[in-house]
């Protein structure tokens, strides 16, 4: 059976989010960051299902006051019921896959907290609940006798056989190693055989202040087959200045799996945001394309006006708006870390 990762603008069943309950992710600015997500779920159902995950019934019911309050159309969203570490379901959802019919399957990767934190048992299992509630048989992504380590945040493809990924995560043997040993061979395998993915493109390294060490969705991310939106960064006297040119240049002497020609356009980035001396891993590149908005992350400067126009030009069949980041970023995460596509099944 071949499979394909579908690119997220392809049509989705349904979007997965989890409430936010953990205030540790937001320590002094936790108050907020339900508001927040209430406005992120108000905008996706609008053209999809969306399935919450909450801890237990006391959570569901606090989530479901926030909701009311923001006049969600409740029959729109299902309540799972799981206790979880962090909720970011980007990174410890299930992949979704489509086989050569149309039939959506969930992959397991291994999740292990960005191999940097401890409290990761229940997230470890989200995957399990996922294959429960939409009783579908979850596959274990193999290789070597073991199941291989990956976040949802580690990739970007177009739907069309071309993955972007950074060598700074996958590959670093010091810092927060996923797959020790791994080679670009073993990944080219793994990510072949389980994702439909004939072609890796291997950026260096992710943007300043990024707690993954090196996630892509903050730095570059496919808009359509043959486009890449990349980040940019003008001030030369920025710590990304270098990361991000260097990425660019690779780019420049890239193609794609078809062999044809990328089409790369700059996006810029927002000054840096800080927040008690520690640099937060504020980007444009984490948005989320749902079926009916792009949803944008935003932070009170003067080129969010400049990514909300680039990106509405580029989605024109979609709403693309921004949702104030400024807060939810203290988590060290925005708008596509929290959300994990699920796609339609093609009948």
């Amino acid at each position: 059976m071949e499979f394909r990762l579908p690119a997220e603008w392809e049509k989705h069943e349904a979007t997965w989010i989890g409430w936010p309950y953990n205030k540790e992710d937001w320590p002094g600015k936790f108050q907020p960051i339900p508001w927040v997500f209430a406005e992120i779920v108000r905008k996706i159902i609008e053209g999809e299902q969306v399935y919450i995950i909450v801890q237990n019934e006391t959570h569901q019911k606090s989530a479901i006051q926030v909701l009311k309050k923001v006049g969600i159309d409740f029959s729109q969203i299902v309540f799972v019921h799981q206790k979880t570490d962090r909720n970011w379901l980007r990174d410890s959802s299930s992949f979704f896959v489509k086989d050569d019919k149309g039939n959506v399957h969930p992959i397991r990767f291994k999740f292990n907290a960005w191999a940097k934190y401890k409290n990761y048992k229940y997230d470890e299992k989200i995957p399990q609940t996922i294959s429960k509630v939409l009783n579908k048989k979850l596959i274990d992504a193999e290789y070597q006798n073991r199941i291989v380590v990956l976040e949802g945040g580690a990739i970007d493809t177009n739907g069309d056989g071309t993955l972007i990924t950074t060598e700074e995560c996958l590959l670093d043997e010091k810092t927060q190693t996923r797959n020790p040993g791994f080679t670009k061979k073993d990944y080219e395998k793994v990510f072949e055989k389980y994702l439909g993915i004939k072609k890796i493109i291997w950026l260096k390294n992710g943007i300043i202040g990024d707690d993954t060490h090196g996630h892509v969705d903050d730095v570059c991310r496919f808009v359509n087959k043959n486009t890449l939106l990349l980040c940019s960064e003008k001030n030369s006297h920025d710590e990304n200045y270098f990361i991000l040119q260097e990425n660019k240049e690779i780019l420049q002497g890239e193609q794609l799996a078809d062999g044809s020609k990328i089409e790369i356009i700059d996006l810029p980035m927002p000054k840096p945001l800080y927040f008690e001396g520690q640099r937060l891993p504020a980007s444009y590149a984490n948005f989320y394309i749902s079926n009916a908005y792009v949803l944008v992350p935003t932070f009170n400067d003067v080129n969010d006006k400049v990514a909300l126009g680039i990106l509405s030009e580029l989605f024109p069949d979609r709403n693309v708006v921004g949702i104030h980041a400024v807060d939810l970023v203290w988590g060290l995460g925005t708008i596509h870390c929290l959300t994990h596509e699920q796609p339609a099944e093609e009948l």
